[in-house]
This record gives structure tokens, sequence and C-alpha cells, in this order.
């Protein structure tokens, strides 16, 4: 029996989010990402909005350049969380076999599933009709034998749509699309397929695998296999996060090195709060900084022992960020901090106390008093 892969995606999430709490933003241009007259980016854009050339990422002011009657609405992400958990918990009432990505979009193997409604499209318009009734919000499906072909379906569907590719069919579907529709097939990507005289889909899935391998690795492998309708990746659950991140856009670029290593300690704190929240340890720390140019760099450190210490992983953050800084004298616009390569709690114990130890110690006490009395009743100091 073939596989049959939903890819299910809310259309223009946090703007419906915001247009199903207030119906008298619907047919309008709205814009969800804050104050144009300040420093950020569109987080999403109403379909109305969408034709000006307005997209995810783009800079509210030249948003609104373009459009200067939309409605700028500051992000909501505590409305945007429940409103997905809602939606994760219909698919799950359709299959236990789910793997979200993200807030708005998740794969749903149905194999078999789809019986009782007698078709795979009856079962997605029924969960089209539900994600409708219970939150306001349409959805996009497309349904596939495998995730890829089921991911660009529901793109091309959009919005509030519904497309099924056949088996067999997976290959004629793809061959006329361009090369950039296969997810993962970014600018630098689809360039450099330029370069090879490659810019549709069935061009790619034509040229002989070692040409494609000998110019982007395992990463060629996988999406010459995509652009011909295999992909044999089951549908799965998240595991545990490879990751923990977090990033700071300012409202003006700057060069004030002071500044920017107060914004880099806060980051790091807030890390190392996520990283004892889920016992985990990181051997990598991760800096990144935006310029005003758009630009970005990063730098990275991989350590001997994995740490959880707010202060160390700042320490490292902080040697990172100078060396950044040394190489460049651009003004910045965001800085970044992640730790990745997580481990769990297990380690070898030293015979000493180490001073990582040490300090992850007097942090647990820092953490109690701060529950205990406020979260400004103890403050750290500059490193």
């Amino acid at each position: 029996m073939a596989r049959c892969i939903f890819h299910i995606d809310l259309d223009a999430f946090f703007v419906s989010v915001e247009q199903a709490m207030n119906p008298g933003l619907r047919d309008k241009p709205v814009i969800v990402g804050g104050d144009p007259e300040r420093r950020g980016v569109v987080a999403s854009a109403s379909y109305e909005a969408r034709p000006l050339g307005i997209h995810a990422g783009m800079p509210l002011s030249s948003a609104r350049r373009l459009c200067p009657r939309a409605i700028f609405i500051q992000a909501n992400l505590p409305r945007y969380r429940d409103a997905s958990t809602k939606f994760m918990e219909i698919l799950a009432d359709f299959s236990p076999c789910m793997e979200p990505l993200g807030l708005d979009e998740a794969y749903l193997d149905v194999t078999g599933y789809e019986e009782p409604y007698g078709s795979a499209q009856k079962l997605a318009l029924a969960i089209k009709e539900r994600v409708h009734k219970e939150l306001k919000l349409t959805a996009s499906v497309g349904i596939a034998t495998c995730k890829v072909v089921a991911k660009i379906a529901s793109d091309l569907g959009k919005p509030d749509g519904l497309l099924e590719v056949a088996p067999g069919e997976e290959r004629d579907f793809l061959s006329p699309l361009p090369v950039a529709k296969l997810p993962g097939v970014g600018k630098k990507t689809e360039q450099a397929l330029e370069h090879m005289g490659v810019t549709t889909v069935g061009e790619l899935a034509s040229l002989p695998l070692e040409v494609i391998k000998e110019s982007f690795g395992r990463f060629g492998i996988a999406i010459h296999s995509h652009a011909s309708g295999i992909d044999n990746r089951r549908v799965e659950a998240p595991g545990e996060p490879k990751s923990i991140s977090q990033q700071i856009t300012f409202a003006r670029d700057t060069l004030d090195h002071q500044f920017l290593e107060a914004n880099l300690r806060g980051l790091c704190q807030k890390v190392g709060k996520e990283l004892s929240y889920r016992n985990k340890r990181a051997k990598c720390v991760t800096v990144r900084l935006r310029y005003a140019d758009f630009k970005a760099i990063t730098r990275q450190l991989t350590l001997e022992e994995p740490l959880a210490s707010n202060q160390l992983i700042s320490i490292t953050a902080l040697q990172l960020l100078n060396k950044a800084l040394a190489q460049s004298t651009k003004p910045a616009r965001l800085i970044g901090v992640r730790v990745s390569n997580l481990v769990g709690e297990q380690r070898q114990l030293r015979m000493f106390n180490s001073r990582a130890r040490k300090l992850e110690q007097l942090e647990g006490a820092v953490e109690l008093i701060r529950r205990k009395y406020g979260p400004t009743a103890i403050k750290t100091g500059k490193i």
C-alpha cells in the first residue's frame, strides 16, 4: 500500500489569528510585526498585502512604503501559541502519526485512516472544516505519497487550497516547477544550479547523480532524490531540541561595545535558564551578528567539557563577540547566541569540584532566591 502523507499549513497564520479575533481586519492589508516607526521585520502579511511585494522578513519600514494604508499589529506570541495548540489537537484526532513543523504546519501520515472517510481528499476536507469551524482559520493541504511532494503541493494550493498528487505522478508534477520550489533550495543553491544550466526541478532530476554530488555533497544527493519525487523520510514526532538560541534586534544600529556586551550577557542568561529547565548541557557556543547591510557573521567555539552555567556561557560568548568586533567595524542591528551539541546531565565526575560545578551550584541558589523573592531580588554584575 502506498503511503498517504498530508502536509497541512495554516494560511498567513499570525494575521489570520488576529483577523479571527477582530473580524474588522478581514479583507484588509494587515501586517504583524510591530510599529513601522521602530526597527523590526514583517512576521506575517495578509494576502491583501502580498501582491504589493510584502513578505515575511522584510523590514517594517519597507512594508509601509509599499503599502501606506496597511494596518500594522504587534505580534502576540501567547495568542498564537494557544491557537497552535488547538490546531495540533485537531490534527491528532485524525491520526496519531503527526510531525509538527513550528506553530502553523505539520505532516500527518493518514495511511489507512482515510478509509472511513471514503478518500484522502474527503479526510482533508474534514480537517479543513474543523479548523475553520473551531479556530476561524483556513488551512491548505497537500496530499502525496511522501513528505516533500506533500509540502510542495500545499504551498502551491495556498490559500485555502487542497491539492493531491496521485501515486506514480510525483515526477510529472514536480518536473515543470522552478527548482526553488524544492524545500531547502535557497537563493545560493538556486544560483549555483542556474550556473549548471538547471532552472527546473525536472532538469535537476535529469542530472547524473555524480555531478550533483560533486557540487553539493550529501545535500545534493537529497535534493536530487526529492526532485524525482523520492522521499523515504517517515512522519515522526519531534525529538529533543538540538540547540537553544536567543537573539535581539536593536532599535538603532550600534557600534557600542558595552551595549552589545550587556545585551549578549542578558541573552546568555536566558539560554542558560532554558538549558537548566531542560536538564541539558552544551558543548558548542555560537555568537551571531547581523549588520546594517543585513549581512551576518557567526563565530563559534566547541568546548572540551559541556557546560550549563550562565556565567561560563557568557564568558565564552563574550570572547567570540570580541573576536568578531575586532574583524569588523560595521554597526550591528542584531545580536544572538546559540548553544548546541546538547547532552544530558550525566557526565564524568572529577575528583575535585571544578569551577563549572561551583558556578552551577551558585546559579541554582540564585534561582531559588529569585523564585521566592522575585526576579529583581538578586542581580549579577559585569563579568
